[in-house]
């Protein structure tokens, strides 16, 4: 039967001591003294009825009983550890807070599946989602505003200590509201150009995709162009006019299911926008946002117009 008087301290000497193969060095680590250490060490054995060190003149060394002890030892300590570890985390879930940066071409489609995988978990955590281009929100992660981005892959010189890993992949298209003059007759690709366009910002990735979508289509490039990140201006401005509205097929899937927006039948391209998540090298990741990270996949391999990535490696810490 176990002595019931065996204490924490008791097996945290032994283990040091094993550890340093000295009583001197294990009680400078324990800040305790070497009588109080030999103290321990005796109770210890006395209690176990067992000799478990034998102290040479150089060294220390484990008698057999103390080859069987360690394992359990370790195992002990190891399970304490793991238990004041998690009673910390759980204190901490009441005040936990994620701050999730998330480009608007995906905080429409992917990030409610993401939240809802996350919510599932049941933990007490607040997100707070914070919605602006990829270079702002790659900035704030930089300024540490926000713990992950959900975005486009960023330009080598921004993603300096942050690694990017690709969820999925999925197609741009080009959508008009029903009855547009695009759609009269036969489709003329080179028409396109004679039509607002409304696309991103200049200087984001998606930009430069559609330009290379829209060539590649034998569509010309007119000047006239709105850029906007706001897809309740665009779908609203397509519905009273006769502009064209480049976007990712995912933002725009339901309203053309319903048949409220009509996609123009551009010859099928291999242009397709990349979105997956970045995050600082140089913090040390929190269980929360390790498991938002993992409702991230999951998320992105349940989208059925995206191309998940079929090789999903772990992000670097």
């Amino acid at each position: 039967m176990m002595d019931t008087r065996i204490k924490y301290r008791h097996v945290q000497c032994f283990l040091e001591v094993y550890r340093q193969r000295s009583v001197g060095k294990a009680a400078e680590i324990l800040e305790t003294t070497q009588p109080a250490v030999s103290k321990k060490l005796k109770e210890l054995e006395d209690m176990l009825g067992a000799r478990l060190l034998e102290r040479g003149k150089s060294s220390v060394e484990l008698t057999p009983c103390g080859e069987v002890f360690i394992k359990y030892a370790s195992a002990s300590m190891t399970a304490l550890r793991d238990g004041a570890r998690s009673v910390a985390e759980a204190q901490l879930k009441s005040r936990s807070r994620l701050s999730i940066g998330v480009i608007p071409a995906a905080a429409a489609h992917l990030l409610p599946a993401i939240v809802r995988r996350f919510r599932d978990a049941d933990l007490d955590v607040t997100l707070n989602i914070v919605t602006s281009d990829n270079n702002e929100l790659l900035d704030k992660l930089r300024q540490g505003e926000v713990d992950l981005v959900i975005g486009s892959p960023g330009e080598p010189e921004q993603l300096h200590g942050m690694t990017f890993e690709q969820l999925c992949s999925e197609p741009l298209s080009m959508v008009v509201r029903p009855g547009h003059p695009l759609l009269r007759g036969d489709f003329e690709p080179a028409r396109v150009g004679s039509f607002t366009l409304l696309c991103p910002p200049r200087h984001t990735r998606l930009h430069s995709l559609i330009e290379r979508y829209l060539l590649t289509a034998g569509a010309s490039i007119g000047n006239d162009r709105i850029e906007t990140q706001s897809d309740l201006f665009a779908r609203e401005f397509l519905r009273q006019g006769d502009a064209v509205w480049a976007v990712p097929r995912s933002v725009v899937q339901h309203e053309l299911d319903n048949r409220e927006l009509v996609e123009l039948p551009l010859p099928q391209q291999e242009v397709r926008s990349s979105l997956g998540i970045t995050v600082r090298q140089d913090r040390s990741m929190s269980v929360a946002l390790q498991m938002f990270i993992d409702s991230c996949r999951t998320a992105a391999i349940s989208q059925p117009e995206a191309n998940p990535n079929p090789r999903v490696p772990r992000l670097v810490r």
